[in-house]
């Protein structure tokens, strides 16, 4: 029996991670899952962290839980993102070797690459430049992150690895008119739009940067497969100062093409207008996932297909969705 604890099940990919072990559960794999919501334990409690890990002593650990949020929030929160995500990681990751945890996986972002990092980006462009100024508190945690389960593996033989998804999306994605990213901020203003009889939408910057776009799905498939991995093929793959994994589908999309998409979707007829006064964020994030890839994994779910099932879900559950948070 593997007893697994999922950090951050209720956020969008923790939450698509347990939908898939549970799964696996039902079909007959010998799992203990635990998991806590946030009222139940502050992962910033240092404290409170290791006397739950001291407690309930998983043999694995999923590190999903992370402050998250788009270029609005990271440009007003800069110093939230940086603490709450810094603590996180150093809590779950030190209580979880305390306890003698030996296999973990936490979960980073493709922010962690230098601004003007040559495209795709690859693994080893990390710490080779200047990060995106709009998030750079957010991605020096997500680095730490990293060099924490590299600087633990060094040290005590464990086996704590790395996953650094591009931007992602679907079920369970956060709609808050200011704190979203990008592509469900646009859903809800082309939504909103539609409803209310609205001729115009206006998205920040030119619409030229181009991103990469990640179906919450294939994410949760990717990050249980690279835990799963076994131990020489993921250490084959990997090296120990360059142990974290890109996970994306290897495509780009600029957010005009994707504002245009995402307006057929929802069924928005109107002018879509790009005030250029609002920052554009780092020009190209593409992913290099030539490593997953080699190892045998790549993304099923198509933009489109993915867009529509994320709207399917949106309006759903429309009311919930809108809630702030």
């Amino acid at each position: 029996m593997r007893k697994i604890y999922v950090a951050g099940h209720r956020g969008m990919v923790g939450s698509a991670i347990l939908r898939k072990l549970e799964a696996r559960k039902a079909a007959g794999e010998a799992l203990d899952l635990v998991v806590r919501s946030s009222s139940e334990l502050d992962l910033t409690d240092q404290a409170a962290v290791q006397d739950f890990m001291a407690r309930e002593r998983p043999d694995e650990v999923i590190l999903a839980a992370a402050k998250v949020g788009g270029i609005v929030a990271n440009n007003s929160y800069p110093a939230d993102f940086i603490y709450q995500n810094l603590m996180i990681e150093c809590n779950v990751i030190h209580s979880a070797h305390r306890i003698g945890v030996t296999k973990l996986l936490q979960l980073g972002s493709s922010c962690i690459y230098p601004r003007e990092a040559a495209q795709p980006m690859a693994e080893a462009a990390l710490l080779t430049g200047t990060l995106e100024p709009t998030n750079e508190p957010y991605a020096i945690a997500k680095i730490a992150g990293i060099k924490l389960c590299e600087s633990y593996n060094r040290q005590y033989g464990v086996d704590y690895r790395s996953v650094m998804p591009t931007n992602l999306y679907g079920p369970g994605d956060n709609f808050h008119p200011e704190n979203s990213h990008v592509l469900p901020a646009l859903m809800r203003r082309f939504h909103a739009a539609k409803r209310d009889g609205g001729e115009t939408v206006t998205i920040w910057g030119s619409g030229t940067p181009r991103r990469e776009f990640l179906h919450v799905e294939d994410m949760a498939e990717a990050s249980l497969f690279v835990h799963n991995l076994a131990p020489e093929r993921y250490q084959a793959a990997v090296s120990p100062m360059l142990s974290h994994i890109n996970v994306g589908c290897g495509e780009d999309v600029s957010i005009r093409e994707l504002a245009e998409m995402v307006a057929t979707v929802v069924g928005f007829e109107g002018t879509l207008a790009f005030d250029t006064s609002k920052p554009d964020g780092a020009p190209r994030k593409l992913m290099d996932v030539s490593r997953l890839t080699d190892l045998g994994w790549q993304a099923r779910i198509a933009l489109i297909d993915g867009i529509t099932q994320t709207y399917d879900w949106f309006l759903s559950r429309e009311a919930d969705a809108l809630r702030e948070r």
